[in-house]
């Protein structure tokens, strides 16, 4: 399976001019829309609050956070693939992005061809996580109880085709063990279910569980990204594990997207904009304390990283036999 170097690299190609950059150009002057295909109050919403705010300050005007959530970022999505190329209707992408374009029968736009890239703006963290009286103490310990019990062992997550979702079939499949992953309809169901012994352990993003970690309700066994988080230090990598989980890598990621036929020089002008506003201390502060890594690239590194990530979920979608939604 192919990993993503794209993400180990990006904090030194940030600092990199775009080869052959068009002179920049001015964008029409009216607010710029960045639609969010998520409610208010989550990990994508936040970082897209605190990038636009920056943005604003780089641009010199409006930037404007529209949530329309639903149908797999398909309403989103829609709605910039449809509008003007001009630069001021911005779409947020995220491994959700990658995922329906495998997931779903029927797509109204084609994520690769309907949109221009502008920049990666972050990677955040997935987390394993076990209720704090549980007996798995480690995530060695939740792979010797699923290899002694196959078909025993439960682990909750988010809606089947969800990012955590098929992190956890990524775990299965990668440690080649046998248990039940479990879908909910939202991160207060899975917690529930988790604290009231439904399931023995979850798959979740790293924020929304961290006050819960911290307090010691819930024990983090391990995280899923390619290192240790920052905000969790003590608690080691999947890949740490080593054999079959020795290139485990599976997180979230946020960038911004225009529609397609948007001018080079207008993509160039915003990805200046983006690059300068992650490379701010107060928004790099920010992002971290949400356990965003804040990554800025070129347009082509977003290309290739959205091709990567489709092939990537396809192939876990393909082998874990979820049918097209």
């Amino acid at each position: 399976m192919q990993r993503r170097p794209f993400l180990h690299r990006a904090a030194a190609l940030a600092l990199m001019p775009l080869a052959g950059r068009a002179t920049a150009q001015s964008l029409p002057k009216r607010p710029i829309r960045i639609v969010v295909p998520f409610g208010p109050g989550g990990v994508a919403d936040v970082t897209t609050r605190i990038v636009a705010s920056a943005l604003a300050a780089q641009l010199g005007q409006s930037v404007i956070v529209e949530n329309r959530p639903g149908a797999g970022g398909v309403v989103a999505g829609e709605q910039v693939a449809r509008a003007k190329p001009d630069g001021t209707t911005l779409l947020l992408m995220s491994n959700a992005t990658a995922i329906s374009a495998r997931l779903l029968k029927q797509m109204p736009f084609d994520a690769q061809k309907d949109f221009a890239p502008i920049s990666v703006l972050g990677v955040f963290d997935l987390v394993l996580v076990a209720p704090a009286q549980s007996r798995l103490r480690t995530l060695a310990d939740l792979l010797a109880q699923a290899r002694a019990q196959p078909g025993k062992l439960d682990i909750g997550t988010i809606a089947i085709g969800s990012t955590q979702n098929l992190a956890a079939q990524l775990l299965k499949s990668d440690a080649g063990i046998d248990l039940q992953i479990v879908p909910y309809n939202g991160t207060a169901a899975v917690l529930t279910a988790l604290q009231g012994g439904e399931v023995d352990a979850a798959v979740e993003v790293l924020s929304p569980v961290l006050g819960q970690i911290r307090a010691g309700a819930l024990r983090a066994l391990a995280v899923l990204g390619t290192k240790r988080s920052p905000l969790l230090p003590q608690v080691p990598a999947v890949r740490e594990t080593g054999g079959g989980l020795a290139q485990f890598s599976a997180a979230s990621w946020n960038a911004l997207a225009a529609p397609a036929g948007t001018p080079a020089p207008v993509l160039a002008r915003l990805n200046d904009a983006v690059r300068a506003a992650l490379a701010s201390p107060e928004v790099r502060r920010k992002l971290t304390a949400l356990g965003v890594e804040p990554q800025p690239g070129t347009p082509a590194q977003l290309a290739a990283l959205l091709a990567s990530e489709i092939a990537r979920w396809g192939a876990v979608i393909e082998r874990a036999g979820i049918p097209r939604q």
